[in-house]
């Protein structure tokens, strides 16, 4: 088991507000591993945390690093990229 990492861009118009930061902390938290959330040089928050997730203040265009430790780290880290990268907002 490797711990890896991926950046992506935030493509909620709204960026990383309640319904996209509760879809995304959901499908971290139903991983089943060790997912966190960073933006930019902040200290990286549990990706499965809704509060800890809004409270990287994370807008359109920012980029944001998640981390996945374990065994289906790539599949995980593939969902949450693309639920990081679609425009909730648009829907």
């Amino acid at each position: 088991m490797s711990e890896i990492a991926r950046t992506v861009r935030i493509g909620s118009s709204h960026g990383l507000h309640a319904r996209p930061a509760k879809l995304f902390a959901q499908a971290a938290k139903d991983a089943g591993i060790p997912v966190s959330i960073a933006k930019g040089a902040n200290a990286p928050v549990n990706a499965a945390s809704i509060l800890g997730v809004i409270s990287l203040g994370a807008e359109q265009g920012d980029y944001v690093t998640i981390t996945a430790d374990g065994d289906d780290a790539e599949a995980v880290l593939d969902t949450l990229s693309e639920l990081l990268t679609t425009d909730h907002d648009a829907e």
